[in-house]
Order: C-alpha cells, then structure tokens, then sequence
C-alpha cells in the first residue's frame, strides 16, 4: 500500500475539511439542490488507502441537515474508495480519477451526489458564472473555504503558516463582502480556527471590506490582486496591509496546492 507524502496529506486535509463543507451552502441556498436533498436520508463516504492509516470523511444527509464527519463512518449507503491519496485529491480538483463505487444499487442516490459534486466544482478556478445568483454563491462558497482552509493549513502544520501564526497574539482577519456574506481567521500564539459570519467578541487586527459581490467577484476569479481592487475601488482594508499581503500569499499556496 501506498504511503502519502506530507504534501498529499496537507491538500486531502483542506478538501476534506474545508471544501467539502461548504456543501451545506448549496443545500440551504441553492433551491434545485435543497429540494433534491430535502428527503435523503443517507451517507456518503470517501476513503483514500494509504499506509499507515487510511484518508477518508463522510458526507451525513438527514432530511435536509447536512455535516461532514472526519474519518471513517459505519455502514455507508454509497462509498468512493481510491486507490490511495492522490488519486482521492485529482478527483476533488476536477482531474481524471476513477474511484471503486459501492451502493450501485441506488442508483437515485448514486445520480444526487453526482450532480453535487459537479455542483461543487463551481469553485473551481476557471468556473465563471453569469447568473447573478450563481456569482453570489461562488463568492460565498469561496470565502467560507479558504478561511477555514487557511485554519487547516496550519492544523495540517505547513511550515510557514506554523511560523506566521506562532508569532501572534489574539488576533482576526476578518472578510465582509455584504451583511450575509462574511467569514473569520482567529489567530492566536500559533492556533488557529476559523468562523462564518462577523467576530464580534474582538475588533478585527485586519478587516478586508469588499465592495459587494461584484467588488468581490474579480478576486475571487484571479482577475485582478488585492493592490489593484484596492485602487479600483473593490477592495478596503483596515489595518496592516502587510498583514493582508501575507493572508493573500497563504490563499494562493493553497490554490496551488489543491489545484
């Protein structure tokens, strides 16, 4: 059996734990997933092999609640087993990868997990929506992953990220696009965790104000850097800009490592 290298384990950590929770995004605001999914009762697991312990997480569908639950689940209705880790992280970056299927006999299931998945591939980076609805929900979608990514890269004990956060005190770098899209980094001598919505318990060390959905849109797509929305207007940032130049080189080390 295959062993993984650290940087196979550090990209499965953030696409089992940062992406593939931003499913629930789709299932509560996407009205053609929340009502094919209303009544699934069902769970859907991944699993990478790997030497000395198997890569997995498992999706829970209860009649319209959703969680992603780490490691292995007992008794799935649908598995998806890879061959070994690699393999599981092409497949969540929308490369060539064919997984051993079990639950071929619910082949209802089976097609509702597929259209989610490709459901999820909206975020990937060549993906750009003209609908507005669609645009709204890459720009959450994306900023609800890449902060609890950016968690889980220091979780998953990237170097760098280890060396940035340990040196800092109690500090949140918060992200408002609009009053229903917002996500948080908690920082704290070298802990980290990450939240939707706006920390309200602390002012934030660096707070990026984007100019709505639209203002967030070019970033999102890599259309233009964090300077240039600021000097075009779609992009403020209060406090250190330092600090926020050193959140935008974390965002593209993890776009470059899941992509």
């Amino acid at each position: 059996m295959a062993q993984a290298t650290q940087r196979e384990l550090l990209a499965a950590r953030i696409f089992l734990r940062a992406v593939l929770p931003v499913i629930k995004v789709l299932l509560t605001e996407d009205p053609a997933f929340k009502k094919r999914f209303a009544k699934v009762n069902a769970k859907v697991q991944f699993l990478a092999k790997n030497d000395p312990a198997d890569v997995g997480a498992c999706l829970v569908f209860e009649k319209g609640d959703f969680r992603v639950e780490q490691g292995i689940c007992n008794k799935p209705d649908i598995s998806f087993v890879f061959r070994n880790v690699s393999r599981m992280n092409a497949m969540f970056a929308g490369k060539p990868a064919i997984p051993w299927i079990s639950g071929l006999s619910k082949p209802g299931l089976l097609i509702k997990v597929f259209s989610l998945l490709m459901g999820l591939m909206i975020l990937m980076p060549n993906a750009r929506p003209k609908d507005p609805a669609k645009r709204r929900l890459k720009v959450k979608m994306t900023f609800y992953m890449i902060t609890t990514a950016l968690s889980q890269y220091n979780k998953g004990k990237d170097p760098e990220m280890v060396k940035w956060t340990s040196r800092q005190p109690e500090r949140i770098y918060q992200i408002t696009v609009d009053d229903d899209i917002a996500a948080y980094l908690r920082v704290k001598a070298g802990k980290t965790k990450a939240g939707r919505g706006t920390y309200t318990k602390r002012r934030p060390f660096l707070h990026m104000r984007f100019n709505g959905v639209e203002g967030a849109f070019p970033i999102v797509m890599n259309d233009i850097d964090m300077v240039t929305a600021v000097r075009q207007g779609h992009l403020s940032v209060e406090g250190s800009p330092e600090y926020g130049a050193n959140i935008g080189d974390f965002m593209m080390r993890i776009q470059n490592l899941i992509t």
